[in-house]
């Protein structure tokens, strides 16, 4: 199973330059770059933790990527994304976010079938990952 959560995600995984380049870009548009990290990437899952603090005046990528690769050495087996925040009409809005980590082996979902009144049957996913204590190794 291969999560395609945000931009890129259907692609081949971006190789650092490659991920540098995306940064660079996100910089010279003057957004502000975040890491964050999980063990469960449900899609509504929304709440990853963050690494770090949102770089909001980065002038470099180098600086994003120092803290991309401290990331991967502490979270080896976790999913990391990269994302960008425009703040330019007062509100933060998400422009750009994409996956730079992952498992070696990603555990997928399972459907939940829950039999409720009248026979109605309501159906769900839940994350393999949950299956295990948070930060513990899947692969």
């Amino acid at each position: 199973m291969h999560i395609t959560q945000g931009q890129f995600s259907f692609l081949p995984a971006l190789t650092d330059a490659q991920i540098s380049q995306q940064v660079d870009y996100a910089i010279s548009k003057g957004w502000a770059v975040s890491i964050e990290w999980t063990d469960d990437p449900h899609p509504r899952n929304v709440y990853w933790t963050m690494w770090g603090q949102p770089m909001f005046e980065v002038k470099e990528g180098a600086a994003v990527l120092d803290d991309l690769l401290a990331c991967r050495k502490a979270c080896p087996n976790a999913y990391i994304k990269v994302n960008a925040f425009d703040n330019t009409r007062g509100v933060e809005s998400m422009v750009m976010s994409f996956i730079v980590n992952r498992p070696a082996m990603e555990p997928g979902f399972k459907l939940v079938r829950q039999e409720a009144e009248g026979r109605v049957l309501r159906y769900t996913t839940s994350s393999y990952s949950t299956d295990t204590p948070a930060g513990c190794s899947h692969g």
